[in-house]
Order: C-alpha cells, then structure tokens, then sequence
C-alpha cells in the first residue's frame, strides 16, 4: 500500500503545475520520469512510506532529505558519492566541512535502499533514490509535485576534496553564491533565488549563524542587515560563545512548511544566515526582483523551484553503463558483482 496525504488546494495546483512542468523533465535525454515504471513500479511508494514513517518523530527529515541531494549534486553531479564511507581508495565526502556534523537521513537512505533492494535487485540506483526522496520531502511538507527524470547511475568514487570547495558557504556574499552556482551548470539568477528557497523549512546550528549576531566581517557589530527584534531573537537563541550545534529554524514563522514564507522574511531583514539575506540586501542585486516575487507568489516560486531542482539533477549524471547501481548505497560493488551486469547495464541476481 502506497504512502497517501491529504492534498490542500495548495498541494492540488502543486500537481497541475507538475504536469504543466512534463516537458521540462525530459532536459536530458537519458533521463525519464517512467524510468522504473517497468522494472521497479513500487520505487516511490517505497521511498515515500520511509519518509511518512520517519517523519511522525523526525519532522527536520524533509529538509534533511533535501539538503543530502543539494550537497550530492554540487560535488560532480547527482551521482550518491556523498554517500559513500572511507575507503582504502578515497575518503568520504561525509568528512568535508559543510558536511561534518550536519548531513543528516543517512540512515532513511538505508532503509530505503534495504527495501529496494528487497522488491527490485540492483535496479534502483541511490543516485535516484536520493532525487526521489527530495521531490517527495518537498511534496510532503506541502511543496510542488514535478515529474523527475530518472536514470541515473552511481558513482564509484567520493570527492573529499572538491566538497570542501564547491559547496556555497553560509558565509558567503552574493558573488561568491553567484559563482558556486555557476561553478556547476546553474547559471541562471533563478536558480539561486529558487534553490536557496529550500531553505524554507529546516535548521541550521548556531555556528552558522552567530558571526552575523556579534562580528559581522570583522567589525565587532552585527549585520546591518538583520532585523533588530530578530537579532535580538536569534542572540538569545545563540548566545556569545555558546554551544555552536545549537539549532535554530531557517523560518521562524512556518518552520516545518515548504512554502514562500522564506522570502517573506528576507524582505523583512530575518533570513537566518548571511547568503540568504544576501539575495534581498546586496544593493542593486538581481535577485532581489526574484525574492519580491517569490515572496508574492508562491505559485512562480513553486515553478522555478521545479524547473531549477530539474536543472540541478541533470548536472552531469552517470548514465547508460558508466558507474554502477550500488547494492549497498555506503560502499562500492565488489568486483563479483560489477563482473555479473549485463550489456544493458542491469545487475543479474548471484
């Protein structure tokens, strides 16, 4: 039996606006929504009951989720080596500093990929688990249903080192956003505008945050930026050399809710940490027309979040018979097993 939800009026113009977003989908040829429909038709169901089941005692899973397949896809593509432990042959992208300490769902991967694994051998890759999980988190919380293309493949390697590069700091400037992203194929000031609305809903440490409250860019003061009964808020949540893993709510007004409220607060000086507020406060920014808008409509917010969450997962995919279909998302197939696939690229059982 399939995971259900009640749908809202919200929810149900998410679905048209899915479906309005088909062709879109099919951006990259090797890529296709009914990728599975043949040979694992319970994918989503699977993933999506693992979900349900986790969020009645983990609501942060969502945004979690979310989170995991941004910093996958930011280091060399939708591709799961942000899923991958040490190896005698490479170390974890999971030791790289904007993931130590803070990725979370690892484990609700696991479930997933154990239950896949049960229903449909070595078929479903972790690459497309971990976009799959994300449509559905985003859905789950209220947010845009969008067709995902599908067929990707895993990567037989992490990269330890170009996750301490490519991934957009908390810290960062809107040049330095507007690099990071273009650094990967998302050129486009829609995308960062879009993407970093999932930022919506979640958390983030105290660490993250507390630079802005006491010693913005060396100057002994606040942000400028930051509204004053926000930092003031946000001072008594992160105190001065508090406890930095603290977690604080990127929206402090609906938390849990994939919604426009996120911009919303940026005009009104309360995005959490310095690159959101960013895309409304740098004088003259492009952005800021976008987060007006966003902030308008959740509906145009919605449509650019679909269509740049599809750029985002067509960023370099493994495809066809590059890398693998992983049976166990945390390490790399033995060599027995890559020796059995097939000429098309599926596992027979051994």
């Amino acid at each position: 039996m399939g995971f259900s939800l009640s749908l809202s009026c919200s929810a149900m113009g998410a679905l048209i606006l899915g479906c309005l977003l088909f062709q879109a989908s099919n951006s990259n040829a090797q890529l296709r929504p009914d990728f599975y429909s043949r040979t694992c038709p319970p994918v989503f169901d699977i993933i999506g009951n693992a979900i349900v089941e986790r969020l009645q005692t983990d609501p942060r899973i969502a945004a979690s989720l979310l989170r995991l397949h941004f910093h996958d896809c930011f280091v060399r593509g939708c591709d799961a080596s942000i899923l991958l432990d040490n190896s005698t042959s490479f170390r974890t992208e999971k030791d790289a500093a904007p993931n130590a300490n803070s990725i979370r769902g690892l484990d609700v991967v696991d479930i997933m990929k154990t239950a896949l694994e049960r229903a449909c051998p070595r078929t479903v890759s972790c690459a497309d688990i971990l976009t799959i999980a994300s449509q559905i988190s985003v859905l789950l919380s209220g947010g845009p249903w969008w067709p995902v293309p599908l067929g990707r493949r895993d990567s037989v390697e992490a990269f330890f080192d170009l996750a301490n590069t490519a991934l957009p700091s908390p810290f960062f400037n809107l040049t330095q956003l507007k690099a990071a992203f273009a650094d990967v194929g998302l050129n486009r000031p829609s995308d960062l505008v879009a993407l970093s609305g999932g930022h919506t809903f979640g958390k983030a440490q105290c660490q993250f945050v507390t630079p802005r409250l006491y010693n913005f860019n060396g100057t002994n003061r606040p942000d400028p930026t930051l509204n004053p009964t926000y930092l003031a808020e946000l001072r008594r949540l992160c105190p001065q050399n508090g406890n930095g893993t603290v977690l604080v709510n990127f929206d402090p007004v609906t938390p849990t809710a994939f919604d426009s409220q996120y911009y919303t607060n940026l005009r009104n000086g309360k995005g959490l940490i310095q690159s959101d507020q960013e895309l409304f406060s740098t004088p003259g920014a492009d952005t800021i027309p976008l987060v007006n808008q966003y902030s308008s409509s959740t509906f145009l917010f919605f449509r650019a979040f679909v269509d740049a969450m599809i750029r985002m997962g067509n960023l370099r995919p493994l495809t066809g018979t590059q890398g693998e279909i992983r049976k166990n998302c945390r390490v790399v197939n033995s060599r027995r097993i890559r020796d059995v696939e097939n000429d098309d690229g599926v596992v027979s059982s051994i």
